[in-house]
């Protein structure tokens, strides 16, 4: 199934995680909206974009002015978070994008209207901030309309959840084989890989593991 904006307003994602019980503490209203806060404060620019380079770039959900392609410097997509629910289970975890040191990232960046940046922002946090999976920071991203700053969110990696350096079989295999209330990790690459190809971006490292995956999920 695909993540709705019903989800993200209702609270769906907290009350799956509550259910579970899978020892995780879960963020409180009130720490999504000061974690918006402090980020807000840091903003170097009037204006509110957001940098997307997983599921925001096929599901975005919130409502936005403009997309444009960009490319930041410093930090690469990778599979480095596990997910023992949404697209895996404890038992077999899944594996999600997160944005890990060096190099650089191709991905989209979505601008906000003024008037609904605290509404659409604690819709972003109530997905990406759950448990505090991601640092949020401005990033300097370059467009083909020239450089903007957006919000980035970067893999935490002082979590247990944060995936580390993984073995690229390791990666395949928890990709290819594990499932959750969400779907399956090779359905959210799948995904991914059309939403990039659509923007005209070709991620040569999430192209090879979808031929491998394929491979491993075949009969």
């Amino acid at each position: 199934m695909t993540l709705t904006r019903a989800d993200l307003e209702t609270g769906r994602l907290q009350k799956l995680l509550a259910r579970a019980d899978l020892g995780l503490r879960v963020w409180t209203e009130a720490e999504l909206q000061a974690s918006i806060e402090q980020t807000l404060r840091q903003n170097p620019s009037d204006q509110v974009w957001v940098f997307a380079y997983g599921s925001l770039i096929w599901n975005p959900v919130m409502h936005y002015l403009e997309r444009q392609v960009g490319k930041m410097h410093g930090w690469h997509r990778r599979f480095c978070l596990w997910t023992p629910l949404g697209r895996g289970t404890p038992e077999n975890p899944g594996l999600m994008l997160g944005l890990d040191r060096g190099g650089c990232c191709r991905g989209i960046v979505y601008q906000i209207a003024p008037e609904l940046v605290r509404s659409e922002l604690l819709l972003l946090w109530r997905r990406e901030m759950v448990v505090g999976s991601y640092i949020p920071r401005w990033v300097k991203v370059n467009t083909p309309e020239g450089s903007l700053f957006a919000i980035a969110f970067l893999i935490n990696r002082s979590l247990p959840s944060y995936a580390g350096e993984l073995d690229f079989a390791t990666t395949v295999h928890h990709l290819a084989t594990a499932q959750g209330e969400l779907g399956s990790a090779a359905d959210y690459l799948d995904q991914t890989v059309t939403g990039l190809k659509q923007a005209k971006i070709y991620d040569r490292g999430l192209l090879n593991l979808q031929r491998q995956v394929m491979a491993q999920r075949s009969p």
